[in-house]
């Protein structure tokens, strides 16, 4: 889950042009909205693309995304749940 993590946080870093973040300067749980990364409408967005181009993952509403992208560790963990169902399918 580690390398996923780092792997999302320099995505999420080229996907949105963040230029003066690095990798290391993302916690794994902080925020991606408001306080954290202080992330918009517009930038949700930009991830639900990212997780459908590289994951071949859905997010199914507003609701669930809430809980998609509060974090990096959220959006991973939900990667991984949902690669794993794909698996067992």
């Amino acid at each position: 889950m580690n390398q996923l993590i780092t792997e999302l946080k320099k995505e999420i870093i080229y996907q949105l042009n963040l230029q003066d973040i690095t990798p290391e300067s993302i916690k794994d749980d902080a925020p991606l909205f408001g306080e954290g990364l202080g992330l918009d409408s517009i930038d949700v967005l930009e991830l639900i693309v990212l997780l459908q181009k590289k994951y071949g993952i859905k997010v199914n509403g507003a609701e669930e995304g809430k809980t998609v992208f509060f974090s990096v560790k959220s959006m991973a963990e939900y990667i991984t749940a949902k690669q794993q169902q794909q698996q067992q399918q």
